[in-house]
């Protein structure tokens, strides 16, 4: 980070702008907005800067001199004259003083951000000097989407500042107040109407009735890549109280959660169960009852092979409210970022999801069912019954040289794809890591052709015997 953003209070400082130009007028602009005094120094003034009224603005005829400096808080060079804005920052630099050359940032000790104001909620956006126009089209989108009535929200929440710390004693609760006014979307519809007061009387409705309950989002995650989660899920995530995670989920997904919230992890993993699922349905329902936002973040989809169902169940039986945010399932994921369409006029016109291992005394597999020709079957979990699905799968007529891939930490930057022949499944299997996909069927022959993300294409296992040999 080569500058840190700061908001300055300016009120009554007094600032100096060196040169009478255009772009020196909208530096002064804004300190005036600022509320600062600002005296500005040049031989010539244009007649926008002399037709400006402001008792703060002070307009001197003189060149730049060092003694220009004196009492100022921070100096803005707006010449067009770089030998003038140079000396103007050494000057400053020496007596303490910030200053900023417009156009030439590397000059100066601060520089000028593209500004969204819906005071006082102020956004300021920089590209640190490098590409003007660029921050200013981020700040243009950002006008498109930050609503007028933010302002108002804003100046009304900031009177009920010191009721609601009287009235909710802990943090937690004055926060929790505080996301319902500004999520629920009432107050702020009020303010955008121009009804202060009837926004007014619901948030003191609010404040008086207000308990915190308890909720449960059951969230899909994907298989990895963060920027695969919905809007939605990145919302709750970012509202989350406490964050309940499984394994699957990578990293780069976590760090988007909310800074404050308490991440609990409840991951399991193949052959190693570090929390039984009874557990984590215990833990949802207890945070939850203390009246927290919990998050139950599930790689890919909660609803395929991420016992969502299950702990929904346990949700109901204790009257607890819940919300579902699919995600992208691990193999829709998986085998696009592979290269292999799930789907196929010319290869397979079905699809089948299945996991690699059931719970205990569950409905046995129906192997023939998975065993069809021009049809992909995915395996969720299978790597430790890769000898078993080959086994099953010949033994019920799918043919030894059917295509098949495993994928391994699909959709992530160190994501590895193996392709090979049934036959060969459990060879491919040794030594790959988890989490990683089964993938069989004819469309897995496309892998090759269609491969597009990242710069390891699909290896061949024939491939990788004969490199060794």
């Amino acid at each position: 980070m080569d500058y840190l953003p700061i908001f300055t209070k300016l009120n009554q400082r007094r600032c100096l702008v060196i040169g009478g130009g255009e772009v020196a007028v909208r530096k002064v602009r804004f300190l005036l907005k600022a509320g600062a005094k600002v005296t500005v120094h040049s031989p010539v003034f244009c007649n926008e800067l002399l037709n400006l009224e402001n008792d703060n603005l002070s307009l001197i005829t003189q060149t730049y001199t060092a003694e220009s400096l004196s009492g100022a808080w921070l100096v803005i060079a707006a010449t067009d004259n770089r030998a003038v804005n140079q000396q103007v920052a050494q000057d400053a630099e020496q007596l303490g003083i910030f200053a900023n050359v417009v156009d030439a940032p590397e000059l100066g000790s601060f520089i000028m951000p593209s500004i969204v104001d819906r005071s006082p909620i102020i956004v300021a956006v920089s590209s640190g000097g490098n590409t003007p126009v660029l921050a200013r089209l981020v700040r243009a989108k950002l006008e498109a989407v930050l609503p007028n009535y933010l302002g108002p929200l804003a100046r009304l929440a900031g009177e009920f500042r010191h009721k609601v710390q009287k009235l909710l004693p802990t943090v937690e609760s004055r926060r929790r107040y505080w996301e319902q006014i500004f999520n629920a979307g009432e107050v702020a519809s009020l303010l955008d109407k121009g009804k202060q007061d009837q926004a007014r009387a619901v948030m003191t409705e609010q404040l008086a009735d207000f308990k915190p309950k308890g909720e449960v989002a059951l969230v899909g995650a994907g298989p990895g890549d963060p920027s695969l989660i919905t809007l939605k899920a990145l919302q709750l995530m970012q509202q989350a109280d406490v964050v309940l995670y499984d394994q699957l989920v990578s990293q780069e997904t976590l760090s988007l959660v909310r800074r404050d919230a308490k991440l609990v992890n409840v991951g399991k993993e193949a052959g190693r169960h570090s929390v039984i699922q009874e557990t984590t349905n215990e833990l949802l329902v207890k945070y939850a009852q203390q009246g927290n936002k919990v998050v139950r973040l599930k790689g890919g989809d909660p609803f395929i092979f991420g016992r969502g169902g299950e702990e929904l169940e346990v949700l109901v039986e204790h009257g607890i409210d819940f919300q579902v945010v699919p995600g992208v399932t691990a193999a829709s994921g998986c085998a696009s970022y592979a290269g292999i369409p799930l789907t196929h006029r010319d290869y397979a016109q079905s699809v089948v999801f299945v996991t690699g291992h059931c719970k205990e005394q569950g409905q046995p597999i129906d192997w023939s069912s998975l065993a069809r020709p021009h049809q992909t079957t995915v395996f969720y979990m299978g790597l430790m019954q890769s000898e078993k699905i080959k086994q099953n799968l010949m033994l019920n007529g799918r043919s030894g040289e059917t295509p098949v891939a495993i994928v391994s930490k699909g959709t992530r930057t160190d994501q590895h794809v193996i392709t090979g022949q049934l036959t060969q499944l459990a060879d491919m299997a040794q030594g790959v890591q988890p989490p990683a996909l089964i993938i069989v069927g004819e469309v897995v022959s496309l892998a090759d052709k269609l491969t597009w993300f990242g710069e390891q294409a699909p290896t061949s296992y024939a491939q990788s015997l004969v490199n060794l040999a």
